[in-house]
């Protein structure tokens, strides 16, 4: 299975004309797929954007040739009801059959709680994906669905905007249940690798069980990472426009009732860091980084880029790291 290399846009960090201007950019300089984050709060309240994922997606697939445009991730959850979530990636994979995959996860507080939900424990929110996936793929059968679950119920629903080409569900996980529920209802798994030994010992075997339980060979089906990067010559530079996005890295942040930029801002100055930015002066060093991802399994590798200036890196990478990933592992290899 040959590897992409792809681009990671933050919705948070530009403006929505911004971020499409570096997402065509990145597909001249040889980025093959896009991932843009689906949130209605942002994870920082300073300089802060967040646009409409899917509005933003067909504009992109408009504006470039042979992209994928996926989201990493929508929650089909909560503030979107599964059908709607289904109708919407079937209305852009018709219009740009092939380019469309989609990740899906649990969801996040600071999208959910303004909208006036609560925040339920994870195993609740678990439970309410792996209705949602059922609910999706059922309605992508083309046919007329009624469902009778315990969060979601459809009655003879049927979507008629119907994609020309298989649609593939990412799930996000972070930890062994939503790998094993990947495996199990998902084409593909995406994570980002606190260490590789805990994607080794505990993302991997729970995903492949999942994989095996439903029948499905877990060699065959794609693995894709985010790797948080931050690139200048400066390196000063390149680590202070990494600091907007500390809530991030602050422990179990996902499972805080926390859901105003404001207050996520502070807490991250408080608690905490940048640890999982590879920061450097030197674009070989991200070279050997993502190699040592794809030796992991992993066959999509998105780079989500915290780069004082964008376009220098976007057009750095495009000349001195894609290439040679071009000729060993994609497009380009013998």
């Amino acid at each position: 299975m040959r590897v992409k290399i792809g681009y990671w846009a933050p919705q948070e960090r530009y403006d929505p004309s911004t971020l499409l201007e570096n997402t065509i950019l990145a597909e001249k300089n040889g980025f093959e797929t896009v991932v843009t984050s689906d949130h209605f709060h942002p994870w920082f309240h300073t300089n802060a954007s967040s646009g409409f994922a899917w509005v933003w997606m067909a504009a992109v697939a408009e504006r470039t040739s042979k992209m994928e445009v996926g989201t990493g991730v929508t929650a089909p959850t909560m503030r979107y009801h599964p059908a709607i979530v289904a109708q919407a990636f079937a209305t852009l994979g018709s219009m740009y059959p092939g380019r469309i995959p989609m990740g899906v996860g649990t969801g996040a507080e600071m999208n959910e709680m303004p909208l006036g939900f609560g925040w339920s424990k994870f195993k609740a929110r678990l439970n309410r994906l792996k209705e949602a996936i059922e609910v999706i793929r059922a309605l992508w059968s083309g046919e007329f669905v009624s469902y009778e679950g315990e969060y979601y119920k459809l009655r003879n629903a049927r979507i008629y905007a119907l994609h020309k080409k298989p649609i593939p569900i990412f799930v996000g996980a972070g930890g062994p249940k939503s790998a094993e529920l990947a495996g199990k209802l998902a084409d593909g798994l995406l994570t980002v690798v606190i260490s590789p030994e805990h994607y080794k010992q505990t993302i991997v075997p729970a995903f492949e069980k999942g994989a095996r339980e439903a029948g499905k060979d877990p060699e065959g089906m794609e693995k894709m990472v985010e790797l948080k990067v931050s690139f200048d010559e400066d390196y000063e530079k390149a680590e202070k426009s990494c600091r907007c996005w500390m809530a991030n890295e602050v422990p179990n942040v996902i499972s805080l009732p926390i859901s105003d930029p404001r207050k996520l801002e502070e807490l991250g100055k408080r608690e905490g860091g940048i640890k999982a930015w590879h920061v450097t002066t030197d674009p070989e060093e991200h070279v050997k980084l993502i190699e040592e991802h794809i030796k992991l399994g992993f066959t999509r590798i998105q780079l989500n880029s915290s780069s004082p200036d964008e376009k220098k890196f976007i057009a750095r990478y495009g000349k001195e790291v894609l290439p040679y990933f071009k000729e060993e592992y994609g497009e380009n290899r013998k």
